[in-house]
């Protein structure tokens, strides 16, 4: 191929699909107990360690990189090659701006060369689920504005759905004020939460209780209608091994057709939803909300 396909790991893209399909990755940082980590898909910090040092206390805290390192990933690349860089959204990070900054002057640099960013509007595995679609176009030769296109024409039928099991963590981010967070402990309210069309995360629904919770997300998905034969229903879970399988048990009740991976929440996305979230991502229907 005439140029590289990239992603961060802000994606969750799977460690075992990064292997097989050899995606390049950014590795974005976090710090735990004062130690400087970089999310390398659960090699360095596998994710059972990690949201069990997160119930025990441990605060993550995560930040954006600059364009020092930005350019450490991208100027090799564009030494010998085109480069088509998948990006998280931009209304969930400032670190975009260190992307198209580094850009611009790395095609000072070289200006012959071309170097494409997409802000996916996702993060986490919509946006890996939209990626991977596109790597198949990709590895069959695609041109990268091609390939490009699709990912913006596509970008906002990539549905992510997902409720935690802990408010604190959503009030440590300031997503909801202190007292939101003790009066939902004590009445046991689930906020369920989409991404949004403009990029943004927005809370969608309280219930009470897990069971309702997950209700919740199977009828988000039966909306948004995926289809079984173009890609994976992938439940993530945040060291809730056993919650995703009933949450597995009820999408297939409601269609047996579709096929279901599970994997983990990350850790960059885990230090702002907490031990216990579950999320269903899928290609679907547009975005409404």
């Amino acid at each position: 191929m005439d140029y590289v396909f990239m992603m961060d790991s802000d994606s969750d893209l799977p460690y075992d699909l990064k292997v097989k399909y050899d995606i390049p990755v950014v590795y974005m940082p976090y710090a735990l107990d004062g130690k400087e980590y970089f999310d390398d898909l659960g090699q360095t910090l596998d994710h059972k360690s990690y949201y069990d040092r997160m119930r025990a206390g441990a605060v993550p805290v995560t930040s954006a990189l600059n364009e020092e390192v930005y350019w450490e990933y991208f100027e090799p690349i564009l030494r010998e090659k085109d480069l088509l860089f998948v990006a998280f959204s931009s209304k969930m990070s400032s670190t975009i701006q260190a992307v198209y900054a580094t850009r611009e002057k790395l095609l000072e640099k070289y200006p012959s060369r071309k170097f494409i960013v997409v802000d996916t509007l996702s993060i986490s595995m919509p946006l890996t689920l939209l990626a991977l679609k596109a790597h198949e176009m990709y590895r069959a030769g695609a041109p990268i504005e091609e390939v490009a296109d699709w990912l913006e024409k596509n970008k906002l039928r990539a549905q992510g759905w997902f409720t935690v099991d802990d408010l604190k963590y959503l009030k440590r981010g300031g997503r909801i004020s202190p007292t939101a967070a003790a009066f939902g402990a004590m009445l046991d309210i689930k906020p369920v939460i989409c991404e949004a069309r403009d990029g943004t995360l927005q809370s969608v629904d309280k219930v009470r209780g897990r069971k309702k919770a997950l209700n919740v997300l199977v009828e988000k998905l039966v909306e948004y209608d995926p289809d079984p034969d173009e890609s994976p229903v992938v439940i993530l879970h945040a060291d809730a091994p056993e919650d995703a399988v009933d949450l597995r048990d009820l999408i297939l009740k409601k269609n047996p057709r579709l096929r279901i991976r599970i994997d983990h929440v990350g850790p960059v996305i885990g230090a702002h939803c907490g031990p216990g979230t579950l999320a269903i991502c899928f290609l679907g229907h547009e975005r409404t909300i």
